[in-house]
């Protein structure tokens, strides 16, 4: 299947991976690329520009033998700061003279507050779905027969996932790679190879002992697989 990826910035060198049949390829200068692919097989676009985007392919997808997708850049917002004032350049003076002052939560004024870990957006939404007011709550009702707590449960779990597979990636590729080789055009397939175990994150979780464990179990389904291919 031939494809075409739209962005506002560089389109090419973005990485394409079909998660299902573990294939991936490579866009061009143009965003052009060509992999294969059947219906309902997980399409995942990477970049370091871009957000990572996730495709379902269609039967609409096959009939036209074409996937064209629109990659949202990715931007690290910063909050803007203010100079009212020069600064001497000496960080212990500027800190004593420094007139700012912190902002007042709830511990100052006495009353109680969440102390907690803060939710994430999805979690806010999980929270806002499964939850309601009156004699008969009806959101958790009118949620769980549309589907939507399903579906927010599930974005919950990836997102959880993708988490601790970065993270395991900053700990452990280096170290891993260097005593059980691969070539580095596979790595990013065999994360997402890693990742799709349904015991990856009862296995990986704990700690990197047990991760670089698993890592290695994997490896060898994964270098099997390769040569099966081949």
């Amino acid at each position: 299947m031939s494809g075409l990826i739209d962005g506002d910035d560089d389109v090419e060198g973005v990485h394409i991976l079909n998660k299902t049949s573990l294939t991936n390829a490579t866009s061009d200068v143009k965003g052009a690329f060509t992999i294969s692919a059947k219906v309902n097989d997980t399409i995942i676009f990477t970049a370091i520009q871009y957000k990572t985007l996730f495709r379902v392919v269609t039967d609409s997808d096959i009939a036209l033998k074409s996937l064209q997708v629109k990659l949202e850049v990715f931007v690290n917002e910063l909050d803007e700061v203010y100079l009212d004032r020069s600064l001497s350049g000496n960080l212990t003076d500027d800190v004593l003279t420094s007139t700012a002052k912190p902002k007042i939560n709830f511990y100052d004024v006495g009353i109680p507050g969440y102390k907690g870990k803060q939710k994430t957006q999805s979690e806010r939404r999980l929270f806002e779905a499964a939850t309601g007011g009156g004699i008969i709550p009806l959101n958790p009702i009118i949620n769980a027969i549309t589907g939507r707590t399903k579906r927010l449960k599930a974005q919950i779990q990836l997102e959880n996932d993708d988490a601790l597979l970065a993270r395991l990636k900053d700990d452990l590729s280096i170290d891993f790679f260097k005593t059980h080789p691969l070539e580095e055009k596979h790595h990013v397939e065999f994360f997402y190879f890693v990742q799709e175990d349904p015991d990856f994150r009862s296995k990986c979780s704990k700690n990197n002992l047990d991760a670089f464990a698993f890592f290695k179990k994997k490896l060898e389904q994964y270098k099997l697989n390769l040569s099966e291919k081949e």
